[in-house]
């Protein structure tokens, strides 16, 4: 009998006792290298699992957390991995953050044969073009994400376009999309300047002197954390942002927008999570249950915690088990409420329909926000299933 947590929580039972063995998540994650995002998304998944422990468990038993570091390289999430699979005995593998650790994980829950959700890498590879049937991806990928901003890209009407981005997985194949949707909509658009920078590691100063010099109309940004901080107070220092459209991935959320405070540039095109501003009764419901148990606001990290689990929840409900390939068939066509909305993972290509918030960035009283935001649906910015299911290896399908 589903029930739900709050008002949004769904398919958990109970009335069972939950002395029983618990059942075990294997997280893994960047958390030393990124705690800004990393730390309220562990505080997101610790709510989540108390509530549900609180009202019973699922299938009669108790979830339990147990965490590991990936060292922000795949070669030390894969050990991890291994580690929690032989030694940890864990029925499920969840999280990863950055793109390439995310597909590391995914080939090793392929050759283990183990459900892995991955909580946040952004890749279209991990559920297309390297996709596995024990792989399912809970966030928005980086195609959809650039889809949310692409009508409003192209209504700028602006030709000359500069790209800056970290030089890895999620940014090469973010850029990747841009441009490919870009010049769908434009085909007389011009890339005049790209600057790939090592992630963590952005020579500020030279990488906005370049865009000055390409003189762009408009930029595409897909820095984040220190990156973005950096190249931000550069660019304002320049006066880069002074004549020019910024769209930028990922700039209105919390953990990137705040740290910025009064450098904020105002009016970039962005993604994010105006946590102060949605006003519906799942977020309203999410965010009081935060709130009283950290005294603390939530960041796009803490939906995604929260999230993470619930799916995890309602996918073992459906299931009636922790085997792997039932769980994989429950995950197909699972549809749960999230503090977003109700999401569904889609059959074809095992990714969800979470979607985004798509506004612009004000400075107000001295903090950086996100005004005139909207949500986007995930299912708006999708190929359509029967499409997708082409993009996936044919053992995949």
């Amino acid at each position: 009998m589903i029930r739900s947590i709050l008002g949004f929580t769904a398919c958990l039972v109970a009335g069972f006792a939950v002395a029983q063995t618990p059942i075990r998540i294997g997280e893994i994650n960047s958390y030393k290298a990124l705690p800004a995002f990393l730390e309220p998304y562990k505080m997101g998944m610790d709510l989540a699992i108390e509530q549900i422990n609180d009202a019973g468990g699922v299938i009669g038993r108790p979830l339990e957390l147990i965490v590991r570091d990936d060292s922000a390289t795949p070669g030390d999430a894969v050990r991890v991995a291994q580690a929690l699979v032989t030694r940890d005995r864990v029925d499920i593998l969840a999280g990863t953050f950055l793109s390439h650790i995310g597909l590391a994980v995914s080939d090793f829950a392929r050759q283990r044969q183990i459900f892995f959700l991955a909580s946040e890498p952004l890749t279209d590879k991990l559920v297309w073009e390297n996709g596995n049937e024990y792989t399912f991806r809970l966030r928005p990928s980086t195609y959809m994400q650039v889809a949310m901003l692409v009508p409003e890209a192209v209504a700028m009407n602006k030709r000359r376009w500069a790209l800056v981005y970290p030089n890895y997985e999620y940014g090469q194949s973010g850029v990747e999309t841009f441009k490919a949707l870009m010049r769908q909509a434009q085909p007389d658009i011009e890339f005049v300047a790209e600057q790939a920078t090592p992630l963590g590691k952005i020579d500020a100063g030279n990488v906005t002197q370049a865009l000055i010099d390409a003189k762009p109309d408009a930029i595409f940004n897909m820095l984040f954390a220190a990156d973005l901080a950096r190249f931000v107070r550069e660019g304002n220092t320049r006066g880069l942002f002074e004549s020019v459209e910024v769209v930028s991935l990922l700039t209105g959320e919390p953990e990137y927008l705040d740290p910025l405070r009064d450098e904020t540039p105002e009016g970039w095109l962005v993604t994010g999570y105006p946590w102060y501003g949605i006003d519906t009764p799942e977020h309203d419901a999410f965010l009081a249950a935060y709130q009283a148990r950290f005294n603390d606001y939530p960041r796009l990290g803490s939906i995604v915690g929260y999230a993470t689990i619930l799916s995890i929840a309602a996918g073992i409900e459906r299931a009636g088990s922790v085997e792997t390939d039932k769980l994989i068939e429950a995950f197909k066509g699972l549809t749960l409420m999230t503090p977003f909305g109700e999401i569904t993972y889609r059959a074809e290509d095992h990714q969800s329909t979470m979607g985004s918030f798509v506004g612009r960035t004000a400075l107000v009283d001295g903090q950086g926000v996100m005004v005139d935001f909207r949500y986007v649906d995930g299912v708006d910015v999708l190929p359509a299933p029967d499409e997708a299911a082409k993009l996936r290896p044919p053992a995949a399908r």
